[in-house]
């Protein structure tokens, strides 16, 4: 299942959570990021119940883009226990994705 995170549920969900998330800051206008969103599908499927992956509209939440230093999108943020503990700026390959979040496990 994937999560679509915001200002409003952005602490319960992600800070808050008791399992690791993956946070995508995107952007409707972003090129890569469509580019990404299917790999994105793929991890919130494969990872359901051990991952909590999501996205967040770095537009429309300005603030917790800036709060997390997000100046290029996509920005993959992986959160554990209410930290970020890694990250992958721009567009990635799924591979790569996948060894991140095993890394969390």
């Amino acid at each position: 299942m994937e999560y679509t995170f915001n200002e409003a549920n952005f602490e319960e969900e992600v800070l808050k959570s008791d399992i690791p998330v993956l946070v995508d800051f995107y952007a409707d206008w972003c090129g890569p990021c469509k580019m990404m969103m299917p790999v994105v599908d793929e991890l919130a499927k494969e990872f359901d119940g051990k991952i909590k992956v999501g996205k967040i509209n770095a537009d429309d939440n300005g603030d917790l883009a800036a709060k997390y230093g997000v100046m290029s999108i996509p920005n993959f943020k992986f959160f554990k226990n209410g930290e970020v503990v890694d990250e992958i700026v721009g567009a990635s390959n799924k591979a790569t994705m996948v060894a991140k979040l095993n890394a969390l496990l």
